[in-house]
C-alpha cells in the first residue's frame, strides 16, 4: 500500500519511452497564440492581463537593470503555475514533484544571478558575506555561515517546491482512498471525508499557485541583491 501511494511520483513511460518531456511541454500548448489583430478573443485578453499582472509583481523589487530578466521570470512563473495546476487533475503527472527537475530549474538561475553580481559589482556581492560592524573574532565564522547560506539557496528553492507539492498530493490520495473505502461501511463518515477532500483540493490549488509565485519571487530577490 505504501508503495502504491508513491507510484504517482514516478516518471511515466510508454513502451519504455519516458513521457516527462510531454508533461513539461503540454502546459505551453494550452496558451492561446496571439494573433495579428489588436483585440483577440476574451481568453487571449485575459491571458495578456494575467501575464502583465505577474510581470508587474515580479519587477516591483527590481530596478531597470533587472527588467532584462522579465521574460525569463515571467515564462518560468507561467510554466510552474500551469504545471502545478495541471498536476492536480486525476490521472496526470506533475513534473515539479521531482527534486531533480526543480534543482535543474533553480541552480542555473541562481548561478546566473550570482555571476551577474560578481561581474557587475564584485565588491558589493562579496560584501554580503560579511555584515558591517562585525567583531574581528567573529569574522571567520560569519563568512563561513554566510557562504553556506548562499550556496544552499538553490537547494532550498528546489526542496521547498518539491516538498509542498508532494505533501499535498499524498494527502489528497490518502483522504480519497479513505473516502472510497468507508463508502460502503460508514457512509456518514465517508461524506465527511469527502467534504474534507474538497476543502483540501481547494487548498492545494492555492498552494500550487503560491509555490510557483514564491519560487520565482525568491529568484527575483536574489537578482536584486546582485544588480
Amino acid at each position: 500500500m505504501n508503495l502504491n501511494f508513491f507510484d504517482q511520483f514516478s516518471s511515466p513511460s510508454l513502451l519504455g519511452i519516458p513521457l516527462i518531456l510531454i508533461a513539461m511541454v503540454f502546459p505551453a500548448l494550452l496558451l492561446p497564440s496571439p494573433g495579428n489583430r489588436w483585440i483577440n478573443s476574451r481568453l487571449s485578453t485575459l491571458q495578456l492581463w494575467f501575464i502583465n499582472l505577474i510581470t508587474k509583481q515580479l519587477m516591483i523589487p527590481l530596478d531597470k537593470k533587472g527588467h532584462k530578466w522579465a521574460l525569463i521570470l515571467t515564462s518560468l512563473m507561467m510554466f510552474l503555475l500551469l504545471t502545478n495546476l495541471l498536476g492536480l487533475l486525476p490521472y496526470t503527472f506533475t513534473p515539479t514533484t521531482q527534486l531533480s527537475m526543480n534543482l535543474a530549474l533553480a541552480f542555473p538561475l541562481w548561478l546566473a544571478t550570482l555571476l551577474t553580481g560578481l561581474r557587475n559589482q564584485p565588491s558589493v556581492s562579496l560584501g554580503h558575506l560579511l555584515p558591517e560592524g562585525t567583531p574581528t573574532l567573529l569574522i571567520p565564522a560569519l563568512i563561513l555561515i554566510e557562504t553556506t547560506s548562499l550556496l544552499i539557496r538553490p537547494l532550498a528553492l528546489g526542496v521547498r517546491l518539491t516538498a509542498n507539492l508532494t505533501a499535498g498530493h499524498l494527502l489528497i490520495q490518502l483522504i480519497s482512498t479513505a473516502t472510497t473505502t468507508l463508502m460502503t461501511t460508514m457512509p456518514v463518515v465517508s461524506l465527511l471525508t469527502l467534504a474534507v477532500l474538497l476543502l483540501l483540493t481547494i487548498l492545494e490549488v492555492a498552494v500550487a499557485m503560491i509555490q510557483a509565485y514564491v519560487f520565482v519571487l525568491l529568484l527575483s530577490l536574489y537578482l536584486q541583491e546582485n544588480i
